[in-house]
C-alpha cells in the first residue's frame, strides 16, 4: 500500500474515527469475518492464541479466501500459546497465500524473555477497519452451541487509529520471526481516511522490554482525574501498589469505584489471590462486584462518561511489566456511555455484590489461609516473570 500520508504510531490522540463497542463471542467473530471478507487490500492478524476447532477454522477459512483473491494476509501468532496448533493447519495456511510468522518460539527464540509473550489481539483490514480486544482466536471466546461465550470485549474503529494500527502490525512483524529467515519488510505508509465526527483515540502499549508502559500510565491517570466514578472489569484483578496506592486516593476524594472481577475464573489460583484482596478493598470502600454466568475475561474501565480504555491488558505485574499488550483510549462521551451502560447492565443482571459482611459470613480460616498462600504463590510468579524487565527499568 502506497502513496499515502505517513501516519506514525504515536502516543497522541487522533481525531478522525469512528468507534463501536463490541462484546465477545458471536458479535465479534461476525464482525472479524465480515472486515476480512470485505478486505481489498492487507488483512493484519495478531494474537495470543489461535485454536485449530470450528472458531480456528472459520477464521482461518475467511484469511485464506482473502488470500486466494490477491488479499496480502500477515498472521502473527504467540510461540507459546498458539505452539500446539497443528503442522498441517499451519501447512495449509501457508499453501493459500497467508504470510505467517510465529512471535517468540519458545525453543528457537533469540532471546528468552520469560513472561514476555505478544498477548495483544488486533486485527486490521486495509489500514482503515482494525479491532482491538481481550478476544483470542478460539471456541471459548465464541457463542458455541450449547455453551456461551466467556464475557470479553472489542472496540471496532475506523480511521486514522487504524492507519496507526497498520503501521504498529508492520513494525512488530518485521521484528518478529527467528533464526536467518529473511524478513518480510511492509511499507510504513497507509491512506489517511478522514470523515466523521471527531472522536479522539490514542493506541497504548506495555512492552518493558521496548521501553513502554503507557496503558499502566493511562490507568493511573484516570486514576488521578476520576472526579465522580470509576468502573472497571478485569478478568485477573491484581492490582500492583502503584495502581492500590493511587485507587484507595481515589477513594478518599469521594470517587465512587466499582470492580467487576471473574466468580468463577480458568485460573483458579489467580481467583484465591484475587479474593484475598476483597479485604483491601473493603477497607478502601470500593464496591466488589463477581460475574456470574461463566468465565470472565474482559478487560474494559471507564470514568466520569467521558474515557473508556479497552483491549488486552489485565489488572496485574504480568501486563504491567512481562507480556506486550495493546489497549486503545477513547474520549467520547457517546462512547463512553455506551461503555458505562454495558458495564451497569451486567452489574444488574450478571453480578453478585460482594459485601464485607457476606465474605467474612463464607470465609471460614481454611479458606483465608488458603487465599494468602495462593496470593504470595502468584506474587513469587509474577516476580520471576518480570524480574529481568525490572532489572531493565
Amino acid at each position: 500500500m502506497s502513496g499515502g500520508k505517513l501516519f506514525p504510531v504515536s502516543s497522541a490522540y487522533s481525531t478522525h474515527n469512528e468507534v463501536q463497542l463490541i462484546r465477545g463471542g458471536r458479535d465479534y467473530f461476525d464482525v472479524l469475518i465480515r472486515l476480512v471478507n470485505e478486505a481489498t487490500h492487507s488483512v493484519h492478524l495478531q494474537t495470543y492464541i489461535f485454536d485449530a476447532d470450528e472458531t480456528g477454522t472459520l477464521v482461518a477459512d475467511a484469511l485464506m479466501r482473502a488470500a486466494k483473491r490477491g488479499v496480502q494476509v500477515y498472521l502473527l501468532l504467540d510461540g507459546y500459546a498458539s505452539q500446539h496448533l497443528p503442522e498441517e493447519f499451519i501447512l495449509q495456511l501457508k499453501e493459500s497465500g497467508i504470510l505467517f510468522r510465529w512471535f517468540e518460539p519458545v525453543f528457537r527464540s533469540r532471546h528468552f524473555y520469560v513472561g514476555r509473550r505478544l498477548h495483544h489481539k488486533l486485527l486490521v483490514v486495509d489500514a482503515l477497519h482494525s479491532m482491538v480486544a481481550g478476544v483470542n482466536i478460539s471456541n471459548r471466546y465464541n457463542d458455541m452451541p450449547g455453551q456461551k461465550a466467556w464475557l470479553d470485549w472489542a472496540v471496532y474503529a475506523k480511521g486514522e487509529v487504524s492507519a496507526e494500527l497498520f503501521n504498529l502490525c508492520a513494525e512488530v512483524w518485521n521484528k518478529a520471526g527467528w533464526g536467518k529467515k529473511k524478513k518480510q519488510q511492509l511499507m510504513y505508509e497507509a491512506q489517511l481516511h478522514l470523515h466523521g465526527d471527531e472522536c479522539l483515540v490514542r493506541v497504548r502499549r506495555n512492552d518493558w522490554v521496548r521501553r513502554k508502559n503507557q496503558i499502566s500510565r493511562s490507568y493511573l491517570e484516570m486514576f488521578r482525574k476520576a472526579n465522580s466514578h470509576i468502573t472497571m472489569m478485569s478478568s485477573y484483578f491484581l492490582p500492583g501498589a502503584p495502581f492500590r496506592r493511587n485507587l484507595a486516593h481515589a477513594a478518599k476524594r469521594g470517587v465512587v469505584i466499582k470492580v467487576i472481577t471473574a466468580g468463577t475464573s480458568d485460573i483458579s489460583m489467580a481467583k484465591h489471590a484475587e479474593r484475598y484482596l476483597y479485604r483491601w478493598m473493603f477497607r478502601n470502600n470500593i464496591q466488589l462486584y463477581e460475574y456470574q454466568p461463566n468465565v470472565l475475561h474482559g478487560k474494559l474501565s471507564t470514568y466520569d462518561g467521558k474515557f473508556v480504555t479497552i483491549g488486552s491488558y489485565n489488572i496485574n505485574n504480568i501486563s504491567a511489566y512481562a507480556s506486550i499488550e495493546l489497549n486503545l483510549d477513547v474520549q467520547h462521551a457517546g462512547f463512553a456511555a455506551q461503555a458505562e451502560q454495558a458495564l451497569e447492565e451486567i452489574i444488574k443482571n450478571d453480578c453478585v455484590q460482594i459485601t464485607e459482611k457476606e465474605f467474612e459470613k463464607h470465609n471460614t480460616l481454611i479458606k483465608r489461609i488458603w487465599q494468602r498462600l495462593c496470593y504470595e504463590m502468584i506474587r513469587l510468579i509474577f516476580f520471576l516473570f518480570t524480574f529481568y524487565f525490572r532489572q531493565r527499568s
